[in-house]
């Protein structure tokens, strides 16, 4: 058989539930290939034979062609002596026992699925539920693997024998596509009114209808509820929600729709468009509706199920905002919802497939053509951030606001979907549930676990009970250490490296409240370099939502109240709950509210965008900087620059010119630093990570500058920035020690 090779093949990555199988079928039958394929716990298994230069292009042929959803991280070959089959044949799965680590994330609808609901000639026209192998919900209906429909929530739904048929047809692409069904066996919509009774009539026309008349509609989704309205009814919204000050998302019917509303980058329409359908952040144009957002942004995204298309028919657009009660997890059972927004929704667009996992809209920007995630969930999790080292049967808590968690397998790490503030008891459960499902469904035994240093954050308490009952080592990871691995493991970053890392607040390793912080370090091991003077917070907690608070203690500790005997001022000279914090976050929140910014805020993080946005572009001043070093740290002298800006308001400077001069004096405050830390270790490269590096004047005008002065800085592509990321940082903490 000299005329014929054979090779075997090994494929590692999400290969399974992805239409791989099928694909492979017809590069064998275009190739003309025998041969066999069948999934094991890593990925697939092949053997191919034929003519060698047909075997040849079988590689590079499935690397151009392979599914939009499969993801194929290594194929290694060896050529083995040829035995003369003939056909190709699909095997039985070999070592499923154990669960593989990729799950897919749910998909938006695929155009050819969207091209048969429009049919009227297709057997699924305007069926609200059809999918197939390249598009569909996955890990929001998973139960438990192995991934077939009886281990879904499609296992209530036995296929008719026109979808078994396709189903078990590999030149189909419904070939195992475990959530298929048509109108004869699949889910089915019902309409509720505001009261919670059953409507008669086709359920989108009265949910349209009930938008048309200025109502509020709950449309049960993928991974939780929507509550829809017209853009011109927001302000209902708001004031039913209470949800006053903080931004709308939009669903736009399509890109020509979200291009009315806002400007869009080629790589911003391509994130739009794409299978994940995340939230994009994107500039409005001028005018835009009233009452979305008090940004110069809005958050667009294009429907993603066919139930969401045949919602939007003659709408160009609609408020889509998650229907949750104020820091609780979207609702996700029909009943539970129709009692939560009873006052709020004029009407309920329900369907009878269970919602297994909740799982958010994500939400991300375009930075520099690539992804920048603020909040990581439906259309990429559970799929793994691959990392340098082994981490597996590692688990990291996380944080306690914007909470998630790492789940190692390998050297991939399992990151959970976003879950909110764990401070609310049904985020906690929700958290509890998902720590057991992720353990359960990717077949990790836990070995050990990491947290924060915090010990009243809820997920350190839940870290510390794990490690208790799975008698494993418990590594706690300092906050801002944590944010600096995120980064670092984010950009495949080996070796110590400096860290630029601005945030809220985090407990420092000396005991005391950091958050503006220049480190130095590695996996095992870091050094503070960098800081600012430390901003007392009168009241505590209580600052983050009243930054009034903090613009007192600013004027205080510049000397400029010292004669005051209003109960702050009193507070402040007593020392009495006025904790002291040296957090960027915290410091512009006060330069926000010394500017005459509103106070208390709405939301959390609102006076630091609103301070983003007021700064009047094309400004190069910069207030002044005065350094001090105080036991080897290198620290920003907050008084002096609290007078600084204080003189040139009272100059009559406005608010847009002195907010521009602040941030970049930060700019300035970051290399100054960056700078100390390299002359003090030899580093030369920076990674940049925590909440305040969500904001876009200064992230931008950061890099370059470092950059300019020869250092290599690096940000967040893959994982979110602000807190949601810090659990991969702990991760690789562990691994680490």
């Amino acid at each position: 058989m000299a005329d014929r090779s054979r090779i075997h093949l090994e494929v590692e990555g999400l290969v399974q539930g992805v239409g791989f199988r099928p694909t492979v079928h017809r590069l064998t039958t275009q190739l003309g290939l025998s041969g066999f394929i069948r999934n094991t716990p890593q990925g697939a298994e092949l053997e191919l034979e034929g003519p060698p230069a047909q075997v040849a292009q079988f590689v590079p042929l499935l690397q151009q062609q392979a599914p939009v959803l499969a993801r194929i991280r290594r194929v290694s070959t060896v050529s083995i002596p040829p035995t003369g089959e003939t056909g190709f044949h699909i095997l039985p799965s070999v070592g499923q026992d154990t669960p593989d680590t990729q799950v897919s994330p749910d998909v938006g609808i695929c155009e050819d699925c969207l091209r048969e609901m429009r049919d009227p000639t297709d057997r699924r026209y305007r069926h609200p539920f059809l999918n197939c192998t390249n598009c569909g919900p996955r890990f929001t209906i998973i139960q438990s693997v192995p991934y077939d429909r009886e281990s879904t929530a499609m296992g209530a739904f036995p296929m008719c024998k026109d979808c078994q048929r396709e189903y078990t047809d590999i030149t189909n692409r419904r070939y195992h596509a475990q959530p298929t069904c048509c109108p004869n066996c699949g889910p089915t919509l019902t309409y509720l009114d505001g009261a919670g009774h059953g409507v008669d009539g086709d359920p989108i026309q009265l949910a349209q209808a009930q938008l048309r008349a200025g109502g509020i509609v709950a449309v049960k989704g993928l991974g939780g509820f929507h509550l829809a309205c017209l853009p011109e009814h927001a302000s209902l919204l708001r004031q039913r929600k209470e949800r006053e000050g903080k931004p709308l998302a939009l669903m736009c019917a399509d890109v020509d729709a979200a291009r009315t509303l806002c400007r869009l980058s080629p790589e911003e329409e391509a994130v739009l468009t794409s299978w994940r359908r995340p939230i994009v952040l994107l500039r409005k144009r001028d005018p835009a509706p009233d009452g979305l957002s008090h940004t110069p942004e809005l958050g667009l995204m294009l429907p993603y199920t066919p139930l969401h298309y045949l919602l939007m028919e003659g709408f160009p657009a609609l408020v889509m905002t998650s229907a949750n009660p104020s820091d609780c997890p979207v609702f996700k059972d029909n009943q539970a919802a129709v009692e939560g927004l009873q006052g709020i929704a004029d009407g309920f667009l329900l369907h009878n497939r269970d919602i297994v996992t909740r799982c958010d809209d994500s939400l991300v920007r375009v930075f520099r053509g690539k992804e920048y995630p603020l909040r990581r969930s439906r259309g990429y999790v559970p799929q793994p951030v691959e990392v340098s080292c082994h981490v597996q049967g590692l688990l990291a808590c996380g944080a306690e606001q914007k909470a998630g968690f790492a789940l190692g397998k390998g050297r991939d790490a399992l990151l959970s979907q976003h879950m909110g503030d764990l401070k609310n008891m049904e985020t906690l459960e929700h958290y509890q549930q998902q720590l057991h499902h992720f353990r359960t469904l990717f077949g990790v035994e836990v070995t050990g676990v990491a947290c924060d240093l915090h010990p009243d954050y809820l997920s350190t308490q839940v870290a510390h009970q794990l490690a208790r009952d799975l008698d494993v080592p418990l590594t706690q990871v300092q906050h801002h250490h944590a944010h600096m691995l995120s980064c670092m493991a984010d950009n495949g970053l080996t070796g110590p490296c400096i860290g630029l890392i601005w945030d809220g607040t985090g407990l420092g390793s000396d005991g005391t409240i950091w958050g503006a912080e220049c480190l130095a370090g590695d996996a095992k091991w870091f050094r503070r370099l960098g800081s600012i003077s430390p901003i007392r917070l009168p009241g505590g907690d209580a600052c983050a939502r009243d930054p009034a608070r903090i613009a007192h203690s600013l004027r205080f500790e510049a000397g400029l109240e010292a004669d005051s005997q209003d109960l702050l001022t009193l507070q402040l000279r007593a020392g009495l709950n006025c904790p002291p914090a040296s957090s960027m976050g915290r410091l512009f929140d006060g330069v926000y509210a010394l500017l005459g910014g509103i106070s208390p805020i709405h939301y959390e993080g609102e006076s630091a965008i609103r301070l983003e946005h007021l700064a009047q572009a094309g400004v190069t001043q910069a207030l002044p900087l005065e350094l001090e070093t105080v036991d080897e740290v290198c620290r920003l002298n907050v008084p002096a620059l609290t007078i600084a800006l204080l003189e040139r308001q009272n100059q009559g400077q406005s608010p847009h010119l002195l907010a521009a001069q602040f941030m970049n004096a930060m700019v300035e405050l970051a290399v100054q630093q960056c700078q100390f830390a390299r002359a003090h270790t030899g580093l030369d490269r920076v990674v940049l990570s925590g909440g305040v590096f969500q904001n876009m004047y200064l992230l931008p005008r950061i890099l370059d500058a470092l950059n300019a002065q020869g250092l290599r800085a690096y940000h967040h592509s893959r994982v979110s920035t602000n807190d949601e990321g810090i659990a991969l940082g702990q991760l690789m903490a562990a691994a680490g020690r």
